[in-house]
């Protein structure tokens, strides 16, 4: 009989991907997603760029592409990222991946070899972690504050794990945190990779759907020695399905990075880079974000208000100043795996904090909650929800 992978065994699908197997459910109110608003997306203008491009020349869309990405839009990207956040250094490439975790993968494939040691937040992003598992990686978690992660304990992991190979982050509302990385904190991670011959992979998806708050100049953007990987994606602000994202890579790993792309994918979708391409050509992309911030800052202010009044005196958290999603924490005395299941008996979906640790079976008392697919109406309703059901625990 056949045998598997060693690097799979032992791990779990993703928490969130299986819950939303039950969110479709009839009547579920699914707090568990990771998806944008659909009232966010733009619809009419893919749909009239779809049209546009399939109309005047289908096969440019349609034939192979380069791995490294349309060169256009990698010269809109390059010109854009460079004007709004200064993360485009000199010698840097801008490469385009089918989807932010794609960047994750080629960090671990170009910078790791298996076995190596990956310092990562925690809790983090389960579809990251679950990538660098994939590769055999170690991951060692360093504890997050209310503003980001603590760099007393990043310099103590730094210490005992000399072999680490780079820094994994989400400094803009953090997933599942909520936190954003401070100023300082910025700094102090990066002079302590910089010391210790460290890279620093920047995962930035929700960067641009800042509602409340002043912006924090990116990690990348005082990168003077070329170790700082930026990853950006337009699943957030334009959509998911479209699966485009980017990596602001420092010219040392352009020749590996070019190579992982052509072993993982070849290059991503020609179809839909074009589309993103001449959404910037046409249309007034930093308008839209503008508008689509509205709705966020909506929905999480409704999601703060009803935790407030349903949940106030049991369940505590720390606001987000944007992102799409709020991370709570039970009392002590509230046995959390038991709990979001008894939600699920009231057709209530959360995520367990579990899934986000490095090790999954530790003691947490953690939920994540999304509020941007939810509807108003069930976003009250739901939470109430969660107010009377966590009082059967108590």
């Amino acid at each position: 009989m056949y045998t598997l992978s060693q690097k799979f065994e032992g791990m779990k699908p993703s928490a969130t991907r299986e819950i939303l197997k039950v969110t479709s459910q009839p009547g579920m109110i699914a707090f568990a997603g990771g998806s944008p608003a659909v009232d966010a997306f733009p619809t009419e203008a893919v749909t009239k760029l779809s049209n546009e491009i399939l109309t005047e020349n289908p096969v440019s869309a349609l034939v192979y592409g380069v791995s490294e990405g349309y060169q256009p839009l990698r010269d809109t990207l390059r010109k854009w990222l460079f004007e709004k956040e200064d993360v485009v250094k000199k010698g840097d490439e801008v490469i385009i991946t089918s989807g932010g975790t794609q960047v994750m993968d080629l960090c671990a494939r170009v910078l790791c070899d298996e076995g190596d040691t990956v310092i990562c937040e925690e809790p983090s992003f389960v579809g990251s972690l679950n990538c660098f598992r994939s590769h055999g990686l170690h991951l060692v978690g360093v504890p997050i504050d209310d503003d980001g992660m603590n760099i007393d304990a990043l310099r103590k992991a730094v210490k005992a794990h000399p072999e680490a190979k780079f820094i994994y982050t989400i400094p803009n509302f953090q997933n599942p945190g909520g936190t954003t990385l401070s100023l300082e904190k910025r700094r102090a991670m990066y002079e302590i990779a910089r010391e210790n011959d460290l890279v620093i992979v920047e995962d930035n998806p929700y960067g641009k759907l800042r509602v409340a708050g002043e912006d924090v100049p990116a990690i990348k953007s005082f990168d003077t020695e070329g170790i700082v990987v930026y990853a950006g994606s337009f699943s957030k602000i334009l959509a998911p399905g479209i699966r485009v994202a980017y990596a602001v890579v420092p010219a040392r790993m352009v020749p590996a990075f070019t190579i992982a792309k052509q072993v993982s994918d070849v290059h991503t979708g020609v179809l839909n880079q074009m589309i993103v391409s001449r959404w910037f050509d046409e249309y007034d992309v930093d308008a839209h974000i503008e508008s689509i911030k509205g709705i966020y800052r909506h929905k999480l202010n409704l999601m703060c208000d009803c935790l407030d009044q349903y949940c106030g005196d049991t369940i505590t958290y720390v606001r987000p100043e944007g992102g799409l999603f709020i991370w709570a924490k039970l009392p002590d005395s509230v046995d959390m795996p038991q709990y979001v299941k008894r939600l699920l008996d009231f057709k209530v979906a959360v995520v367990p904090g579990t899934a986000f640790m490095i090790d999954g079976d530790a003691a947490c008392h953690y939920i994540r909650l999304n509020f941007s697919t939810p509807s108003d109406e069930n976003i009250e309703k739901g939470i109430e929800i969660m107010g009377k059901v966590i009082k059967e625990f108590i």
